[in-house]
């Protein structure tokens, strides 16, 4: 099965390839912007002061370019290319390093706090945060939680990858009551084994497709990568797709869309499955266009 079809996200994308003023802040590493998959993208971006060079052997440039593959490349591309008419805002937070398939590159706290407020400010109305947390400390967990607190503030919907190792539990980032944690399943709509769990997120997150994914590679053929990080970009793309057909939704309206869709909630450390045309029938019937 399609993994697009799993999240019932093909009705959707048939109505709309997003709207140019719907801003994704993609906290993630360096985007290979010359690739011929994301030629047609309107780009933006947010320089960091660190070593941000594109390179193939980076897993942080792999990472990055792989995750706005899944978000923003060409339709007809090996990648879902759910949001293509999106802008794409790109923060890059992660140093490069040698890349090591599906893994998530890691930032701190601190360095993770700073970059949401930056791509709050310069207009992102969704923030897709495909990281892991290095270094955690009190004082860096309480910078990360007034940065998300400002996203709040703004009507900005923070989307976090659950994490990849296979524990119950929460982060600084997943716990925040705010923010839509997301957890990996495979093609039948059952979590992987290596994703996260826990009440938090079985309380407010989704899941959505993570197993076997296919995205852009930096150069060359396409890559397959497993994990939260590719999982969280399915929730992301549906979010910019719901508010580019409902641009006067506001914040609360579209996350209490996409995490009613599904069945149910109830007590359990497992959250239910991503529903994208269930997300677009509530905001249809109760939110003005």
């Amino acid at each position: 099965m399609n993994p697009l079809d799993v999240v019932t996200l093909t009705p959707l994308m048939a109505r709309t390839s997003g709207r140019r003023e719907i801003v994704i802040g993609l906290l993630d590493g360096p985007v290979s912007m010359t690739h011929p998959d994301l030629a047609e993208v309107n780009f933006q971006e947010i320089p960091n002061k660190g070593d941000m060079s594109v390179s193939a052997s980076s897993a942080a440039c792999l990472h990055g370019t792989f995750v706005a593959g899944i978000l923003c490349a060409q339709r007809e591309s090996s990648a879902p290319a759910i949001c293509p008419s999106c802008t794409l805002l790109v923060r890059p937070i992660f140093l490069e390093t040698t890349a090591t398939s599906g893994q998530m590159p890691s930032a701190t706290p601190e360095a993770l706090a700073a970059a949401i407020i930056e791509t709050i400010e310069a207009g992102a109305r969704v923030l897709n945060l495909s990281v892991a947390l290095a270094q955690p400390s009190t004082q860096g967990d309480r910078a990360l939680e007034e940065a998300l607190d400002y996203a709040v503030s703004r009507g900005v919907i923070p989307v976090a990858a659950a994490g990849n190792q296979g524990t119950l539990g929460s982060t600084a980032i997943t716990r925040h009551p705010w923010v839509l944690p997301v957890v990996a399943c495979d093609l039948q709509g059952r979590p992987v084994v290596t994703s996260n769990l826990g009440s938090s997120l079985g309380r407010r997150g989704l899941m959505a497709p993570g197993e076997h994914i296919t995205s852009l590679g930096v150069n060359g053929p396409p890559l397959t990568f497993s994990g939260t990080s590719a999982a969280t970009p399915f929730v992301t793309g549906t979010i910019a797709l719901l508010w580019s057909e409902f641009p006067a939704a506001t914040a609360a309206e579209v996350r209490y869309a996409v995490t009613q869709a599904s069945a149910p909630r109830r007590p359990t450390v497992v959250p239910p499955l991503l529903d994208a045309w269930g997300a677009y029938h509530i905001m249809k019937a109760s939110v003005r266009r």
